[in-house]
């Protein structure tokens, strides 16, 4: 139960931070706004927008992290067995019989086996 509710958060906080990440202006904006675009303002106005989605995104990062390792420690604790094959009962196996040997004359004319 606590493994599916870790990985359910685990997948909507990366769902979030890609959404986060495409909501974020990059370097050159502010290029743009200095030849006339308005697109320099935002909802937050124009310099709080940067440091609100980057504290949300850092956030997102740390509990992202922390549900990765929580995942990996749980997983670590579940597992038994070292490899598959040693799940598999040895009685489930079919057992592949000896190919014969392919009966060759000695001589032409020759049985290969002697009355």
């Amino acid at each position: 139960m606590l493994k599916e509710l870790l990985l359910v958060i685990h997948v909507l906080v990366a769902v979030a931070i890609v959404g986060l990440v495409l909501l974020q202006q990059g370097q050159g904006a502010d290029i743009g706004a200095a030849f006339g675009s308005g697109a320099s303002q935002t909802l937050f106005g124009a310099r709080g927008s940067a440091t609100f989605l980057s504290r949300v995104t850092a956030a997102l990062a740390t509990i992202f992290f922390i549900t990765s390792l929580s995942l990996t420690i749980l997983d670590a604790r579940e597992a038994r067995t070292k490899s598959v094959t040693q799940e598999v009962p040895a009685s489930s196996v079919p057992a592949v019989p000896a190919p014969a040997a392919p009966a060759v004359p000695a001589a032409p004319g020759v049985p290969a086996v002697p009355k």
